[in-house]
């Protein structure tokens, strides 16, 4: 599984690395690589170069937040494929993240056992069209 995370926090990406390790212990006939991003717009640019299977961008990522990250991605022709989600700050931004095509939303903190379920589930599903 290949995964991209997007975010200029500290503690969000040392939560996903938290994530990956348990993902490796999970899923351990899979290989797990972490892509990792700066901001939205690198963001973006890696998920059309490395084809991650799921994008994980958080709400305040810089020059270009997750929102317009996942409109971006979906709304290209032809649209990514991969799974997407998104960290929030707040929860009453959930209805944005559906919005914009995400197929799960995580209230930050996110707890890292939660965010490692909820990618394995979405490795076998197929990825949501934007709205």
């Amino acid at each position: 599984m290949r995964v991209l995370l997007v975010s200029a926090d500290p503690m969000v990406r040392e939560t996903v690395a938290l994530t990956a390790r348990t993902l490796r212990r999970t899923a351990s006939r899979e290989p797990f690589e972490l892509i990792e991003a700066s901001n939205g717009l690198r963001g973006i640019q890696l998920a059309w170069k490395r084809d991650p299977d799921i994008v994980i961008a958080d709400e305040i990522a810089s020059r270009a937040g997750a929102f317009a990250l996942a409109r971006d991605l979906r709304g290209a022709e032809p649209p990514f494929t991969g799974r997407i989600v998104i960290l929030l700050e707040r929860s009453v931004d959930a209805w944005l993240a559906d919005w914009a095509g995400a197929d799960v939303a995580f209230l930050k903190p996110v707890d890292p056992f939660e965010l490692a379920q909820a990618l394995l589930r979405l490795a076998g599903e197929p990825a949501k069209e934007a709205g």
